[in-house]
């Protein structure tokens, strides 16, 4: 109750300095991961349930199948093998190479803003370079997720009588999709999103594991290893706060973009 979660056996320290320490690094990945999965799939459901029953939603539907089965281990190596040792587009694992490492003091923690505010650019090109890749391998999941999602609530308000009634009136296609349509569904997608952002947050364990990203699903998945059950309590009830927070800001975003909720 007094925020007090004991000293880590592990490293030593007190628990809730190490998840600080971490923390930031996992919150960067999941940040770019949750941008590239909203910003790509919000529109391809879109597309798809437009473009329903036809080779374009054919082709979406199995992309999104396939990003939500393939196991995310196994998609971060295949990524490494080909991106990064094979055409050599993108930084292998860690958050910045070995000869930038340790060249920009940690006062947000948020290596890309620590940077920028060194005005050292050279590591802030670095460690864009090194996110790039795992953000958006662990955004592939939330992609599948969030562009089927909106594919379904997509198709239920383009079977409804008023966008009918929008299009006979004269309303072109896209003002009838977009203002109307997707207007009604986005206050089910901030919910979506929300808890896609959470999971990405606390389940982001395999892509760290794989990438050497030292940040928070590592650090609970090394003290699980280790028995170090103060660190290892800590870190689930963190899991739990995080979930409920974002619950929380949900709830209070349908405010801004549901009128009928004020």
């Amino acid at each position: 109750m007094r925020g007090e979660f004991g000293t880590s056996l592990r490293t030593g320290q007190p628990v809730a300095e190490d998840i600080m320490n971490v923390m930031p690094a996992t919150i960067e990945l999941a940040t770019f991961a949750i941008i590239f999965g909203a910003g790509l799939g919000i529109p391809l459901g879109v597309w798809a349930a437009v473009k329903k029953n036809r080779p374009t939603d054919h082709i979406v539907r199995v992309v999104t199948l396939l990003g939500h089965s393939m196991p995310i281990f196994w998609t971060g190596m295949i990524g490494l093998i080909v991106f990064y040792a094979w055409l050599g587009w993108v930084g292998g694992g860690g958050r910045v190479s070995d000869f930038n490492d340790g060249l920009v003091d940690p006062v947000t923690g948020f290596l890309l803003i620590d940077s920028i505010l060194a005005g050292d650019w050279e590591v802030f090109w670095d460690a864009v370079n090194h996110l790039i890749l795992p953000a958006s391998i662990l955004g592939l999941a939330s992609l599948a997720y969030i562009t089927r999602m909106t594919r379904s609530f997509m198709l239920d308000q383009l079977n409804q009588e008023y966008v009918t009634t929008a299009r006979v009136k004269g309303l072109s296609f896209g003002r009838t999709v977009w203002g109307h349509a997707f207007a009604n569904i986005r206050v089910q997608l901030v919910t979506i999103v929300a808890l896609a952002y959470g999971g990405l947050l606390e389940g982001a364990v395999l892509i760290e594991t794989v990438f050497s990203w030292p940040g928070f699903g590592q650090y609970m998945t090394n003290n699980m290893l280790t028995g170090d059950m103060n660190a290892v309590m800590t870190c689930v009830l963190l899991v739990g706060v995080i979930f409920i927070t974002l619950n929380l800001l949900s709830d209070l975003l349908y405010k801004v973009f549901d009128p009928r909720t004020r």
